[in-house]
């Protein structure tokens, strides 16, 4: 039967993907071996949703390879109960993740075709606890916040501070910094009252945010530099 083959490419996805390159969070592989990943592709990917690549989702967005989405997830230091905010909902496939791990996810989309795309799959899927909303992300979600982890998927010269203010004290903010020679890479900032501690995780590849406005950007402390960045 057809379940059974996307049963078996998740297996071998988590088994060779993820396990194998050093996925060591138990409750983030059981999360990406139960999603479906192909059904966030319209299901015209079939068992190739599982492969390690990204996937072209339209609008010239894309859904993140496997590795990269437990990477990240992994990092967010879940235990169940908290309150995430993801910057970037695209398929829809990584705030399922999330909801399996967290409490509740706010997800905003800037492009509403996706935006609704995602919704319908998520509703489809029973994710009660996942709210989406259409909107520029750099501006987060006040009425929400706070929120003890921000994920951001697309990638931004500097931390939109609109979305750090809306960061718990010891909340974690995770996602993709775009550095002066144009490559990207994954940071996570750690607030502790007014203070924003980044660390460096390890290069990526993202689309960019796209921002509306003049969104001001936060200082955050890089130990590797012994200063702020502005």
């Amino acid at each position: 039967m057809r379940w059974k083959h996307f049963k078996i490419a998740r297996e071998k996805m988590v088994r060779e993907q993820l396990h194998e390159r050093g996925i060591g969070d138990i409750r983030v592989m059981h999360t990406m071996m139960s999603v479906p990943r192909h059904i966030f592709l319209d299901g015209h990917a079939g068992s190739e949703a599982y492969a390690d690549h990204s996937f072209p989702i339209g609008y010239s967005q894309t859904m993140s390879q496997p590795f990269m989405v437990a990477y990240m997830a992994e990092h967010l230091e879940l235990e169940g109960e908290e309150r995430i905010l993801e910057i970037g909902t695209g398929s829809g496939y990584n705030a399922a993740v999330l909801a399996n791990l967290a409490r509740e996810v706010y997800t905003i989309e800037r492009i509403p075709e996706l935006a609704d795309r995602a919704m319908a799959c998520l509703r489809d899927l029973l994710y009660a606890n996942v709210h989406v909303r259409v909107g520029d992300g750099s501006e987060g979600w006040s009425e929400e916040a706070p929120f003890d982890r921000i994920m951001m998927t697309a990638a931004t010269r500097q931390v939109p501070k609109m979305l750090m203010m809306q960061l718990s004290d010891g909340g974690v903010f995770l996602g993709p910094i775009e550095k002066e020679d144009r490559t990207q890479e994954i940071v996570k900032v750690r607030r502790s009252g007014n203070q924003f501690n980044l660390e460096r995780l390890s290069s990526c590849s993202f689309v960019p945010l796209i921002r509306d406005g003049n969104a001001q950007d936060v200082d955050v402390i890089d130990p590797t530099m012994g200063a702020s960045r502005d």
